[in-house]
């Protein structure tokens, strides 16, 4: 991975491998399923999913651009947001991604890419217009340093589990298993690769969660101290917040698929399950930035 001036998080760094690692162990179970279960229609399947897998890292970028209707924007229609990539990218010491608008008036920001070289970051409508330059600065700086960790492509790639096992759970309904009364064992397979399915996708659901709670907090502060302003960084999570909470429901809805992907999640309740949410609270991020503006002994 190439060096940037953004803070390293080794914690961030563990997480990522164990996350991967736990990934790894339940994909290697789910194929053990296969090959006992669906005997024939395995390769099928193995050979569906290695494609999709390709699909998904390879183009992760565009899909989520798409997904997001976010457009990539030049410097000529779109000069302050150009510059401020251009300035933070400077001093993170870093290649500068793709830059692209979404129009949207849900104030919100991400970052998408498998690396530095092939990374974009956009911001909505509705952030733009909300946030004074040094907020806006302050988020941009936030998304960058998803992309030098490279947490974007971990969770890229942590999330296809759970497709996977969703792929599974249909191969075996479409292969015919349990149709055959003469099989005594088939209805009982049937029942086992749903299970297994389900059980690999709540993991896969848990473990993404984890990492993408944790992982914002890293941006947090990876963005503070590069740009030496949590009180910015701090005023554009509390300024982005607020603003949501306005937003029609319909259109939060829309976006609530990307919320991990997001710089602020679209629904942001108090009482909401905090293992099953996608960030951090307000008040933990809040909390983070006081501390480090008095280590920066900034107000």
């Amino acid at each position: 991975m190439a060096q940037t001036r953004f803070a390293p998080d080794r914690g961030l760094t563990s997480r990522m491998v164990t996350t991967m690692f736990f990934i790894g162990l339940l994909y290697v179970v789910v194929v053990g399923v296969l090959v006992v279960l669906l005997k024939g229609a395995w390769v099928v399947v193995l050979l569906i999913a290695g494609a999709l897998f390709v699909a998904q890292f390879w183009f992760s970028d565009r899909i989520a651009a798409f997904s997001m209707g976010a457009r990539e924007v030049t410097p000529e229609q779109a000069p302050e947001l150009h510059g401020a990539v251009d300035r933070l990218c400077a001093l993170a010491d870093m290649p500068k991604p793709r830059v692209a608008i979404a129009e949207s008036d849900v104030p919100n920001a991400f970052a998408t890419g498998r690396n530095q070289k092939n990374s974009m970051v956009c911001a909505t409508t509705g952030l733009l217009r909300r946030l004074e330059p040094e907020e806006l600065e302050g988020v941009l700086a936030h998304e960058l340093s998803h992309v030098a960790h490279r947490d974007v492509a971990v969770m890229t790639i942590a999330s296809f589990l759970g497709v996977l096992a969703g792929i599974i759970t249909r191969a075996a309904l479409w292969s015919g298993v349990g149709r055959n009364n003469r099989d005594q064992n088939a209805a009982i397979a049937v029942l086992i690769v749903t299970a297994v399915s389900v059980v690999v996708y709540a993991i896969s659901f848990l473990l993404t969660r984890l990492l993408s709670r944790y992982r914002e907090l890293s941006a947090d502060r990876a963005a503070a101290l590069l740009t030496g302003r949590p009180s910015a960084l701090a005023a554009a999570l509390t300024k982005v917040t607020g603003q949501i909470a306005r937003i029609p429901t319909e259109d939060l809805r829309k976006a609530q698929p990307f919320n991990a992907f997001y710089f602020a999640p679209a629904f942001n309740k108090e009482n909401f399950n905090r293992l099953l949410s996608s960030h951090p609270t307000l008040e933990q991020r809040l909390d983070q930035l006081g501390r480090i503006a008095a280590e920066l002994g900034r107000p």
